[in-house]
């Protein structure tokens, strides 16, 4: 398999993965009763199985008759689904999740949900009741790849923080106390020179300690680090030697951005393109950049669920490009009066609303069956007709706009189709 392929198949499994951690992430029982266990692939079934028995037995000591029956419930559950599986789980292990969660009106229901093969091996067992599911093990093997510590500074304010796989995260910030060029009357000039110097000294020491503190724990895993600013800013900060020498020796450039804010975080991202030509994020912007340049002068680009569709299934996509941050759902509506067929995209968290037919008129009551992922909608045509599909981060301006102007559905076509 290329590296490419590779890439598109991870890409959608961690999609896959984040939807249903989101669900996941939203339910609440009422006690201690929502069930999570997280099974390595060396583990045998048949110890788990027991282990459930065993967890089953115990709770009846449980002194809440509700909270012991939900968990009996949970566990029942998660045994039935065991029955499945033959002596070892499939690889990298899996993740069970069984519980009745709160359905609203003073009502739950049992919802069990398994995760199979997820992104990064599970290193051990682990049972977990609570009531929450237990999310955090499998966000963070969702985390992209590629570590890389930012810092952007002038003489008053500066920002830190992270570019992890393609994600932009401001962590840290700081204002300075650094006078004016302007002195004020009654100082001397080298009075007032020296105090601004020691105040400058001061500023970059403080910048210098939250980098050191944000960095250095994770100075094994970092990638590199980027330091943007106005000249001669950047520069007396990185030969004045503030960082931690570890840190300073993961410096792979220093580069002119004219914010020193959170959005100049993202400036340096952009200006570093040649020292991150490796890192995921920049795999995005080059896809973008020539999704644009078609746009604009070319005939080759499409946007929009259905004109993307549309082209998809005449199987003139090279490339499908879906906005990592869509949760978004196609109801398909079928008129009985004139045989039309209209899509709706909605929200996944909206309920599924009445429709008229585009055609005819003909009032069409909405129906669950007839709902469905747009994403999953959309690759599965993707697949059938050999196109590629690539999921573009927010983190960076082209691709906030794919979500933000485009709906978060465009292609970049093999031919001009006239849509």
């Amino acid at each position: 398999m290329s590296q490419e392929a590779e890439r598109e198949q991870s890409d959608r499994k961690k999609y896959e993965f984040r939807k249903v951690i989101e669900d996941l992430k939203n339910y609440e029982g009422s006690g201690t009763q929502l069930v999570s266990i997280y099974v390595p692939e060396d583990r045998q079934i048949s110890d788990v199985q027991q282990h459930v028995t065993q967890e089953h037995s115990e709770a009846s000591n449980i002194k809440s008759k509700q909270t012991r029956t939900a968990v009996q419930d949970a566990l029942t559950s998660i045994k039935d689904r065991l029955r499945y599986y033959d002596t070892y789980p499939p690889e990298n292990g899996m993740v069970l999740f069984s519980g009745a969660v709160d359905s609203g009106g003073g009502r739950t229901e049992m919802v069990t949900k398994v995760l199979e093969s997820p992104p990064q091996p599970i290193q051990s067992f682990r049972y977990h009741c609570d009531s929450d599911f237990l999310t955090e093990p499998l966000e963070e093997m969702l985390a992209d790849k590629g570590l890389y510590g930012l810092i952007v500074l002038d003489r008053r304010e500066a920002n830190v923080g992270w570019l992890k796989g393609k994600r932009i995260e401001a962590v840290k910030s700081a204002s300075s106390l650094v006078p004016g060029k302007q002195r004020k009357g009654g100082q001397s000039a080298q009075r007032f020179a020296r105090l601004r110097l020691e105040a400058i000294d001061n500023f970059y020491q403080e910048v210098a300690g939250m980098a050191n503190d944000l960095f250095v724990p994770k100075r094994h895993e970092l990638d590199g680090v980027l330091v943007g600013g106005p000249s001669p800013t950047k520069d007396e900060f990185l030969d004045g030697d503030y960082l931690h020498h570890e840190i300073q020796d993961k410096v792979l450039g220093k580069f002119d951005v004219a914010y020193t804010d959170e959005s100049g975080l993202k400036d340096l991202v952009d200006n570093a393109e040649d020292a991150l030509a490796d890192a995921e994020v920049m795999k995005d912007k080059q896809v973008m950049e020539e999704f644009f340049e078609e746009l604009n002068a070319g005939e080759l680009a499409t946007y929009g669920f259905e004109q993307t569709r549309e082209n998809l299934v005449m199987g003139a996509v090279d490339r499908l490009l879906i906005s990592e941050d869509l949760r978004k759902d196609v109801v398909t509506y079928d008129c009985p009066e004139c045989g039309n067929t209209d899509r709706e995209v909605i929200d996944r968290r909206k309920a599924t609303p009445d429709h008229t037919c585009s055609d005819c008129g003909t009032e069409l009551e909405a129906d669950e069956d007839d709902r469905e992922d747009a994403i999953d909608h959309l690759i599965e045509i993707a697949e059938q007709r050999g196109t590629e599909t690539k999921f573009i981060s927010t983190d960076f301006e082209k691709g906030e706009q794919l979500y933000n102007a485009f709906g978060g559905f465009a292609g970049l076509l093999r031919y001009d189709t006239g849509i």
